[in-house]
């Protein structure tokens, strides 16, 4: 039994409220169990000098661990495991935005964990799509893009071996303890981004990867379609904004 009593192909309850902030261009927190993460966009006019005149966009990420976020106080700084994770959650959301669509603009998705208990970068993904999607959205409604950017959805999850069983989306009880722990990233349409695997406590076989990448892919499935329940609405009006 896990600790949580879920079934090892269960997911932690999975939430998304939009314009959680009213200043941002998109904005989602976004709930993995206890995990919360508010993810926040800004676009800019501009792309770094080495994108000038090259009629592309650019999508990059920043994360942080806020303070009161776990038991010991997070201090106010960017780490080597921030910048890594930030990293990935740049590469997961460009691998399903049309640059050339976008065009020659900027944006930052920036993750900030209010709450850490496992899964705070596949949390950030997945909240990062939808805030990213609303933010673009307003672009295509406001007529200042022909379409919109995005052309998949995206999600990510962690799965791991604890106690020699496989299981799905480790809080951070299980994730502690793991002796393999995996983090996936992949597109609505099912083809992988990212796979980030670890043996931590003990190797592990070919037929335990399967079982560990199907658990990941059928936890995405459902992610995907909490994301599409998320956005099947036109991203409502902000107070003093639209």
């Amino acid at each position: 039994m896990r600790p949580d009593g879920r079934a090892v192909d269960e997911l932690r309850p999975v939430s998304f409220e939009r314009d959680f902030t009213d200043m941002a261009d998109g904005s989602v927190l976004v709930g993995f169990g206890r995990t919360r993460v508010l993810c926040t966009v800004s676009i800019e006019g501009d792309v770094p000098r080495w994108m000038r005149d090259t009629g592309k966009g650019w999508v990059t990420a920043e994360y942080n661990m806020l303070p009161g976020s776990s038991p010991e106080r997070i201090r106010r700084r960017t780490s080597g495991r921030d910048q890594e994770i930030q990293r990935l959650i740049g590469r997961s959301l460009r691998a399903v935005c049309d640059m050339e669509l976008l065009g020659e603009r900027s944006i930052t998705v920036d993750c900030d964990v209010l709450s850490a208990d496992g899964g705070t970068r596949t949390a950030s993904i997945c909240g990062g799509w939808v805030a990213l999607h609303d933010a673009l959205a307003r672009l295509v409604n406001a007529g200042e893009l022909g379409e919109h950017p995005l052309t998949d959805h995206c999600a990510a999850v962690s799965v791991g071996i604890i106690d020699g069983q496989c299981r799905l989306d480790l809080p951070y009880a299980e994730d502690a303890g793991a002796e393999v722990d995996m983090n996936i990233v992949m597109t609505g349409s099912g083809s992988f981004v990212e796979v980030q695997g670890t043996a931590e406590g003990a190797v592990f076989g070919r037929d335990q990867l399967d079982e560990l990448l199907d658990l990941a892919s059928g936890g995405i499935a459902t992610i995907v379609d909490l994301q599409q329940k998320a956005v099947a609405t036109p991203p409502p009006p902000r107070p003093g904004r639209d």
